[in-house]
């Protein structure tokens, strides 16, 4: 029998986290997000794992980072304020390289903004909203199934790259309730970090390997080493020297860019032959899937390109699309943050449209749709 259940987004996401082998969750209760906390307090004890609630927002970062690099699999679950206030210990994780989950469930801002309303303006923060350029991966699903999909996925790619992993998904999706078949919920977890298995008198944590991810020491297993947010050499001790941070800083962006059509993912709904071309995440590609395929019905060829791994941007796939379309839309709840990419990998011959909110309230089918009329004409 194939049993089905209901399941909030937010709650999905904790049961991802779980799914996926997370023992560790450290946060700070705040709106809309805190339903991940509530729910990892509750299963957390079931298996055997650990919910701690923070003081604040830094501090629950810090403790994620300190229980990843004693080998649990660990996450935290935040919004907007809360998100500004982690941006430092998410570039010490990405530079010492220690994986970890981040969910950031957005809500209008800025500053303290509106708790209840939702809004996609946090697109650009969470790849670079800390210093130094470093990379990063971001996933942005759009229903309760994939909230659950991507969080299991964020633990893989976290994990298998030594890397931050952020789940960014909106108010909507985080309090919307959809149904789910059982089945998603026993799914394995995923797979275990790569372990230094090398003599410990050898032992370099951070050289350079075929893939670029370097095996990690596994607590009492006898490595001594050195981890620091400073740029460090192959040893883990701090280095100014130009060629060996060169070297270094090289091999943190290759382990993504060498590793790319495993991280990269994306949706892509009557493309091939699209004259107009909508690009956009979260619950604006809800709406925009609704649009597309009533203006198909109506004689217009749309399409929808949806970036399901936001950061590192699939690009190639992207302008594949775009360089057959006319124009390009993309809706989004912001001022203009995915159309700094959409100008950027277009030709000047594309032309492009955008469609904001900033006001709390969603993009709806008939606003994408009544746009779609126009461009058509």
């Amino acid at each position: 029998m194939n049993l089905h259940y209901n399941l909030q987004g937010n709650h999905a996401c904790a049961m991802g986290a779980i799914a996926a082998g997370c023992r560790f969750f450290a946060g700070y209760p705040i709106t809309p997000s805190s339903e991940i906390a509530e729910r990892m307090s509750l299963e957390l004890p079931k298996h055997e794992g650990v919910f701690i609630q923070m003081e604040d927002e830094i501090a629950s970062m810090g403790a994620v980072i300190g229980a990843s690099m004693g080998g649990v699999k660990s996450m935290t679950a935040t919004s907007g304020p809360g998100f500004s206030l982690k941006q430092e210990n998410i570039g010490y994780a990405t530079g010492a390289e220690i994986p970890c989950v981040i969910a950031n469930v957005m809500r209008g801002g800025p500053s303290t903004g509106m708790p209840t309303r939702p809004a996609q303006s946090d697109l650009m923060q969470a790849r670079w909203g800390s210093h130094g350029g470093h990379p990063l991966i971001v996933l942005t699903p759009e229903s309760v199934k994939e909230i659950f999909d991507e969080t299991v996925r964020a633990f893989h790619l976290s994990e298998k790259f030594r890397t931050p992993v952020i789940v960014l998904y909106d108010e909507v999706l985080g309090h919307l309730v959809e149904t789910l078949p059982s089945a998603d919920a026993d799914k394995n977890e995923t797979p275990a970090r790569k372990w230094a298995k090398e003599s410990t008198e050898t032992f370099l944590p951070y050289a350079a390997t075929e893939d670029f991810v370097p095996p990690m020491p596994r607590p009492g297993d006898g490595y001594r080493t050195h981890t620091t947010g400073l740029t460090h050499a192959e040893d883990g001790f701090p280095t100014q020297d130009p060629e060996t941070v060169e070297k270094a800083m090289d091999r943190l962006l290759k382990k993504f860019e060498y590793n790319q059509s495993e991280i990269e993912s994306y949706e892509t709904l009557h493309c091939d032959d699209a004259e107009i071309l909508v690009m956009t995440v979260g619950i604006s590609a809800r709406a925009a899937k609704h649009a597309v395929k009533t203006a198909r019905q109506q004689g217009i060829k749309a399409g929808l390109f949806r970036p399901i791994t936001l950061w590192p941007f699939p690009e190639k796939a992207f302008q594949k699309y775009a360089a057959k379309a006319k124009t390009v839309v993309v809706p989004e709840m912001n001022t203009g943050q995915l159309r700094l990419e959409v100008e950027r990998l277009c030709t000047k011959k594309t032309t492009i449209k955008s469609i904001n909110r900033i006001d709390g309230e969603a993009i709806t089918p008939e606003e994408i749709l009544k746009l779609l009329h126009v461009v058509n004409k």
